[in-house]
């Protein structure tokens, strides 16, 4: 199971090999998603809870010219302290590995590495989509035709509420996408609730959405899934008050020539600014909140499969 751009940690492939549940996690939000050291205690506090609920976490990156899947508590703790991290996309696979850059993996990349070692479901924090300005731009996350074409179940608070939206649910469709909300009727928008979409499906149980995946799986060319998980309750931060928190984010990114894969660390970083540092604790609440159904949906398919 290892080749030259594919090392597995001892642990993960234990696991794929005995058919136990395991669960890919992404490494953009340790190097770029969140400050040091709440980068570091977040991503092991992910982990830890995949493990309680019976999981294996595989927290993916690339380092040393290969795919990591599964890191070391010295490798995230590099991940996240060190500066300049690459942040790589599908495009940018080639040159890390060949490279040996240290990168971080997007959503994208974390599938395309799950993928290559058998893993099926992933948890995040929110996917990529349509960008706000779209008509302008042609701005649209590689995440999108990567859930396409590659066969992982990615669980999230739904896309990123700086995205377009409503876009983002008619590009999925167009794509072939099954997206579905976990026991909720309207699809979340990532630091909140409600988002004024209906979902185009819903689901109420995990075992639910691990046979619906399994039977998807079973289409000749299926690729991946969306499955949206709204941020508990208590956690979640009004839509409305949102709302104006991105408006106002944007305008500044605009205005600053700020584009490109620059646009969602700056909004990112100026959103728990403006927020006062609220947003930054519901998304460190829905990122395990997605963990936690990632590896309920994880340990069910192990059972059926």
């Amino acid at each position: 199971m290892t080749t030259p751009h594919l090392k597995i940690h001892p642990d993960v492939a234990a696991a794929l090999a005995a058919g136990r549940a395991v669960v890919a996690l992404e490494s953009t939000i340790i190097s770029h998603g969140m400050p040091y050291p709440k980068n570091v205690e977040t991503a092991r506090e992910v982990e830890q809870i995949v493990r309680d609920l019976g999981g294996t976490p595989a927290t993916i990156a690339i380092m040393d010219g290969a795919f990591q899947i599964g890191l070391t508590e010295e490798q995230i703790e590099r991940l996240g302290n060190t500066p300049d991290v690459m942040k790589a996309s599908r495009r940018d696979v080639g040159l890390a590995l060949a490279t040996q850059r240290l990168a971080a993996t997007t959503v994208a990349t974390t599938m395309i590495g799950a993928a290559m070692a058998g893993i099926r479901l992933f948890a995040t924090g929110g996917t990529g989509g349509v960008h706000r300005g779209y008509q302008n731009s042609l701005d649209v996350s590689a995440d999108l035709p990567e859930l396409a074409q590659t066969p992982v179940a990615v669980v999230s608070a739904g896309v990123k509420s700086i995205l377009d939206i409503g876009r983002t649910l008619e590009y999925l469709e167009t794509l072939g996408v099954p997206v579905i909300t976990c026991a909720a009727d309207e699809f979340p928008a990532f630091y909140s609730r409600e988002s004024g979409h209906p979902s185009p499906l819903r689901l109420d149980a995990p075992e639910s959405i691990a046979g619906t995946l399994e039977a998807h799986w079973t289409v000749p060319g299926a690729g991946g899934a969306l499955i949206a998980n709204p941020i508990p309750e208590k956690d979640a931060i009004a839509f409305g008050e949102m709302e104006e928190i991105i408006t106002r984010a944007v305008n500044e990114a605009e205005d600053q020539g700020i584009h490109g894969k620059a646009v969602t660390p700056f909004l990112l970083a100026r959103i728990v600014e403006l927020s006062g540092g609220t947003s930054l604790t519901a998304n460190i609440a829905l990122v395990k909140n997605n963990a936690r159904l990632a590896t309920e949906i994880a340990v069910a398919l192990a059972r059926i499969s």
